[in-house]
């Protein structure tokens, strides 16, 4: 008897980090899309994204790790967008051989970020002294406490424009001559899903159940894969460190109006 064809749906959502208590980073979604890729034999793994974006080596890695694994297997990668998914979000989706969203779902913000606060002012006003000693010039470069120096922030510019670089070949490398070559997308500008195809960020406007049935029948079987939260982040006992990255996450989705 013929089987009924499998699609493993993985789960990529929230804010992208680094660490083990980071819903969405490497180190956490490992085994995820491992099983994802081997358990059953799948005629295939879609991407459910929802992320605002976050660590460029986090989505570059949890990227690599599924292309890998869709070369390796010869398994087709469908990225279906949800409300968003932009900057390391679109990085994760790119990884794609095909990108569906809704006609609301954001996409793009194809650029790179760093933010911080400066207290310099704030500490003199108050007589507090910053007492630092280093071994090497450059070592308190961007110190929050210090006055900002002019050399600090273009040797991070020029950081940030490698990692711009980096980003954009991931994108141009994944998606070819589908992307608009009159347009450029990598400004950080981001668009909704219609504009999004048109540009080629993305293939079509698309939902994963009907997507999945077209493809490979109405009588596919759909296989989740996601994290699961610890019984304390389920009743609500999140340490410190949750209660930051949460405050995080929502600032991230709000530079999207989410």
């Amino acid at each position: 008897m013929k089987a009924e064809p499998v699609v493993s749906v993985l789960r990529l959502s929230g804010a992208i980090g680094a660490g083990s208590r980071t819903p969405l980073s490497d180190l956490a979604m490992t085994p995820l899309i491992e099983r994802a890729f081997k358990r059953g034999k799948p005629a295939a793994v879609a991407l459910l994204i929802n992320s605002p974006g976050g660590s460029p080596v986090q989505s570059s890695l949890i990227a690599a790790r599924i292309r890998r694994l869709a070369d390796e297997k010869n398994i087709p990668v469908y990225a279906f967008v949800e409300d968003v998914a932009a900057s390391g979000g679109y990085w994760l989706a790119a990884a794609a051989d095909e990108i569906w969203a809704d006609r609301g779902s954001i996409l793009g913000s194809i650029g790179v970020i760093s933010g911080g606060f400066g207290l310099a002012e704030f500490m003199e006003r108050h007589g507090i002294e910053r007492r630092i000693y280093t071994a090497g010039k450059s070592k308190s470069q961007l110190d929050p406490f210090l006055p900002e120096k002019t050399e600090d922030v273009a040797r991070l510019k020029v950081l940030l424009d490698d990692i711009h670089d980096v980003f954009k070949t991931h994108v141009t490398t994944r998606r070819g001559d589908r992307l608009d070559a009159d347009s450029d997308l990598f400004t950080g500008e981001y668009w909704l899903g219609d504009k999004a195809v048109q540009l080629g960020l993305a293939d079509g406007i698309g939902h994963l159940v009907p997507k999945m049935k077209e493809v490979f029948g109405d009588k596919v079987k759909l296989v989740p894969y996601g994290v699961k939260r610890s019984w304390m982040q389920r009743i609500g006992m999140s340490m410190a460190e949750d209660v930051m990255f949460g405050i995080e996450e929502r600032a991230a989705y709000a530079r999207f109006g989410l």
